[in-house]
């Protein structure tokens, strides 16, 4: 068997925040678009950060854009959020466990990074990094054997993905072929009766334009309390809500249990889009606090870490949709009995029309067609770095 080259040079480049369309980091957008209209968030109890997130600063970090060289010149790389402090973790503190080492030691390197970082990591931007590393990682090892990341993971156990579309526009995502549409709840709880009444006439209205049979579901986004999650379930099941996603603070393990435990029959419970580690995903899963759990492969540990969890839900009987990662969460979807449709965002500001999801960093991202698509077989993730957007590297060594 021949030797890998080794890792010869790690570099991370942020891409700076202009609002024209964010990339990796998918809430940098411009004014009118549906991602940024008075979302519903934990914020919001706050009159004055509630018409937009990016009042609040949602999109003040920008992309982290890892690249991973060899000793032949072959690159991987890959895209994530954490901008600049991402950065300067990458380059000060994990660069040391790949330089010099062998490529294929994924889970040695993984083990490093994380128990180096853990008296200030354990979660959040810390491991923003080194999901941005492992996949790095994952696309060199592809690169450098010729095989798709699918391939490394044990191969396809189905032929297509097929999705659901995340955005404003249920009903036009039926049009283009999607399974169901989750919709951003707009209003939170500071907004009282009315507002909650405001977003059962929101579902109410894409239910009479949907019909009965397509999913619709509501993305939370950490806003709500137990109590008002509770009464929304209660409401939005009448009129065939398929699930309840991230009501809750992610640290409130209780409160979703006790969500799980009052929600009506047949609504599911989900939640895992903030969370990190397979031991963040031990307790939502051990106290059986949702029914689908949604990682993010680019904020929860990487590939390297994804299977880890995946394995702890597929051993409880629970679902993993990760939450959509383009690329990253593809190739893995692909591969799992217990993950067996996807998330598509819809990032065209008007939620109307398919366009690929991390624009204009990717070169080659595949997008769905009538709701379905073919993971590429090209080497690594099978996408290209757009070299033409503006990559800056604050801590270049």
């Amino acid at each position: 068997m021949s030797r890998l080259p080794k890792i010869k040079h790690v570099r991370a480049f942020v891409v700076k925040n202009d609002g024209t369309g964010g990339g990796a980091d998918y809430h940098d957008q411009g004014d009118g678009h549906w991602i940024d209209d008075h979302i519903a968030t934990p914020m919001a109890k706050y009159p004055e950060y509630r018409q937009s997130r990016r009042s609040f600063g949602i999109n003040v970090l920008g992309t982290l854009v890892v690249e991973i060289e060899a000793e032949n010149g072959v690159i991987g790389f890959a895209v994530t959020t954490g901008g600049e402090p991402a950065a300067y973790i990458v380059e000060k503190h994990l660069a040391r466990f790949l330089e010099g080492r062998d490529p294929s030691e994924v889970e040695k390197i993984w083990d490093q990074m994380y128990f180096s970082t853990q008296y200030y990591g354990r979660k959040g931007l810390v491991v923003n990094a080194i999901s941005g590393v492992d996949l790095a990682l994952w696309d060199l090892l592809g690169r450098l054997r010729q095989e798709p990341v699918f391939a490394m993971l044990g191969g396809a156990v189905r032929d297509e993905l097929t999705f659901y579309a995340t955005g404003a526009r249920p009903d036009k995502a039926k049009q283009l072929g999607f399974i169901g549409g989750k919709m951003p709840l707009h209003h939170g709880p500071a907004e009282g009766e009315e507002g909650l009444h405001k977003n059962i006439a929101e579902l109410e209205a894409m239910r009479n334009a949907c019909g009965d049979d397509f999913w619709l579901m509501f993305d939370c986004w950490m806003a709500l309390d137990l109590n008002y999650a509770t009464r929304l379930a209660h409401e939005a099941h009448k009129l065939g809500l398929k699930w309840i996603e991230e009501a809750l603070s992610p640290d409130d393990y209780w409160g979703y249990q006790a969500l799980k435990k009052n929600a009506p029959k047949g609504l599911l419970v989900t939640t895992g889009e903030h969370e990190a580690t397979r031991w963040g995903f031990r307790m939502l899963l051990e106290m059986e606090c949702c029914d689908i759990i949604q990682p993010d492969v680019g904020w929860c540990g990487g590939v390297t870490e994804l299977q880890k969890i995946s394995a702890l839900a597929d051993s409880k009987g629970v679902l993993m949709i990760p939450h959509g990662s383009s690329v990253y969460s593809y190739h893995f979807v692909v591969t799992r009995h217990n993950s067996p449709f996807a998330e598509f965002l819809m990032m065209a500001p008007g939620a109307d029309e398919v366009v690929p999801m991390f624009h204009p960093q990717l070169i080659g991202e595949p997008v769905p067609v009538n709701g379905k698509l073919k993971v590429p077989d090209t080497p690594g993730f099978g996408v290209e770095l757009n070299r033409d957007i503006a990559l800056h590297r604050p801590y270049a060594r």
